[in-house]
Order: C-alpha cells, then structure tokens, then sequence
C-alpha cells in the first residue's frame, strides 16, 4: 500500500510529520510512503504548483495524505500558478469528487466551541460536498460591461449525473448513520439549485429508508450554531459545502481538529485537515496536528482497508485530549511535537 505524502506549505510540512509519526507507529505491514512537492513550495522548487512528477504520485498511490497549500509570497501570481490551484488540479485530474467532513465535539473540549456547551456536545455530523463542480470549476474571467465598467464573473453551475453521484454518496453515507440526509441548497433563488433538489428528489427514490429534508444554505448555516443536532449528514454544493465545513469545525471547538477526505467512485482518496496553510505560525511548534493524524484514521478506514488501525487511532486521539493535551488553538501551550507525543503515548 503506497501513501503519497504531500506536506505543501506553512504548517503542513509540520502536521504530516506528526501523522507519519503515528502511521510509524502502527507497523502496518505493506505500508510504504513516497513523498512529493505540492503548492508554493512545489513553485519555488520546480516553478508549478503540481509538477507532473507529483500528479504522477498521485495517480500510483492507493491514498495521498495532503498538508496545506497557500504561500503569501505566490499570492501576486498568475491564477494558475498559484498554491491553491494544486489541490483543485489534484481533485479534478484524479477525479475525486466527494469530500467527506466529520464533525463531531470531543466532549473534552466542550469550553473551546465558540457555541455554548450545552448546544455544542450535540454536534455529530458528516458535511458531504461535492468538489468538481460550481463556481471554482465553471467558466471564469473578466470582461468590460457595454459602458466599459471591468467585471468578474464566474459561472455556478451542475448537470444531473454530477448532482446524482455526489446524492448517492450523501444517501450512502446517512444509511451508514442515523438515516438522515439534509440537502442544503439555494432553489428559491439560483436555477443550478433548483435542479440540485430535483435530483435529490428523484436519487431519494432509491434509498427509501433515508429520511431526506431540504434547507437553504442562509438557514443551515443559521441552524448550525442555533441547534446543530438536528443534523446527522448534510450534503451541499462546492460552494456552499466550502463554507458551512469551515463554520461547522469551529462550532466544533477549532479548525485544527477536523480532518476531511477527498473521494473518487471507487474510494481511492486524498485525506487533509480542513485548516489552511497558516503562515503566521508555521515553523513555531504552534499548530495544531490532530486533525491531520485524524485525516490519517480516515485514510485507513476508507482507502486502505485498516479500520482497526482508523480506530485506535481515533481512540487515541480521544485519549491525549482526556489526558489533558492541548494546543493553543485550543487554550493549552502544547508545541506540534508534543501533541504528536501525547497521541503516541497513548498508542
């Protein structure tokens, strides 16, 4: 089994290492890892943010294991040429379309959500987004009005295959659950959202025994921080699904706690933690390395066929938290080593 390790930048580099510490520690036979430049450090080495000796990484491993991208220094680049565009041009060329976001409070960390704690212990969700289409895939550019006015536009938009497949996988992954599946959607206003519902509407045929709501997105994310437990699987758009994991991990108690998975049809995935690349604090011992070493977990409960491994170290991670392990982003002043050394102790 080969996991491609694309640490990137900022902290990435620093919570990849402390994944591998503990995937290290595993001693999973037949697991090998091959590392590869992504991102602004990719640029500055080779000058593109995916080499195609990466991609070609990509392609061979049965997972990629994915840091950060995003570089201050890139941020005047050509658009193209930017860190960003390594992740979207990753998910595009291997075709992973469906990003899976647990997220769930650690009850140890009831004090770090910015929700009261009688409301935050009752969020347990999946956020299911669909990751090839919308805005950040669709037509863009700029352009002069008739009156000579510069003008962005970026074109929303789905077909039906691209709704029913990523539906599917909200279905799926509800009937693995409590049986609940929210769509979140903008069908009073936009056209590409009205057949978003049509389609779930049509997919729900297949999967009588989920019980399928709708929500508009300004009311889901309203929801989220009023009465989070309503919700079990929530599957959105791009876009909308871009937003709402970000407000749902810090209703969670800190984006440094979420990991996410990126999947194609047949469960090869790419695994990252849902934080960026945090310049300000890379190379200081500050961040957060949790959700990566959970990005790891899922990693090995999907893609790999090793959900002994995904458990113990969910368990583990449970554990370090219990034992009083704490980060700065969640009020403690442990460095990155040290909270891969507390989840390695336990293990």
């Amino acid at each position: 089994m080969l996991v491609a390790l694309m640490p990137g930048d900022g902290i990435g580099p620093e919570v990849i290492a402390q994944a591998r510490r503990v995937l290290d520690a595993l001693a999973i036979q037949g697991l090998a890892f091959e590392e590869g430049l992504v991102g602004g450090a990719a640029y500055k080495a080779v000058g593109h943010p995916l080499p195609p000796e990466t991609l070609d990484l990509g392609r061979r491993a049965d997972a990629i294991l994915f840091g950060a991208v995003g570089d201050p220094d890139c941020d005047n680049f050509e658009r193209h040429l930017r860190p960003e565009q390594a992740i979207l041009g990753i998910r595009k060329a291997l075709g992973l379309f469906a990003n899976l976001r647990p997220a769930k409070l650690f009850k140890e960390l009831a004090d770090a959500s910015a929700l009261r704690p009688e409301v935050a212990t009752q969020i347990d969700m999946v956020i299911v987004r669909e990751l090839n289409g919308d805005v950040y895939f669709g037509e863009k550019g700029h352009r002069k009005t008739a009156s000579g006015q510069r003008e962005g536009y970026d074109v929303m938009s789905y077909n039906e295959d691209e709704v029913r497949r990523i539906a599917r996988v909200g279905f799926e992954t509800a009937r693995a659950r409590k049986g609940k599946l929210c769509s979140v959607d903008k069908a009073n206003v936009l056209e590409t959202s009205q057949l978003w519902r049509d389609v779930m509407i049509e997919t729900a045929k297949d999967y009588p025994d989920i019980e399928l709501t709708h929500m508009y997105v300004d009311n889901a994310a309203m929801q989220l921080v009023r009465n989070p437990g309503q919700f079990d699987v929530i599957v959105t758009g791009n876009l909308f699904g871009d937003i709402l994991s970000d407000q749902a991990s810090m209703c969670a108690g800190s984006i440094g706690m979420l990991p996410s998975a990126a999947l194609d049809s047949s469960k090869k995935g790419l695994y990252e933690p849902i934080h960026g690349s945090a310049p300000d604090i890379a190379g200081q011992g500050k961040a957060n390395p949790l959700a990566t070493i959970l990005s790891a977990a899922m990693m090995l409960r999907y893609s790999l066929g090793q959900p002994e491994a995904a458990d113990r170290i969910e368990a583990a991670v449970a554990a370090a938290l219990a034992n009083g392990a704490r980060s700065p982003d969640l009020g403690g002043s442990m460095t990155t080593e040290q909270m891969g050394d507390a989840v390695l102790t336990v293990l």
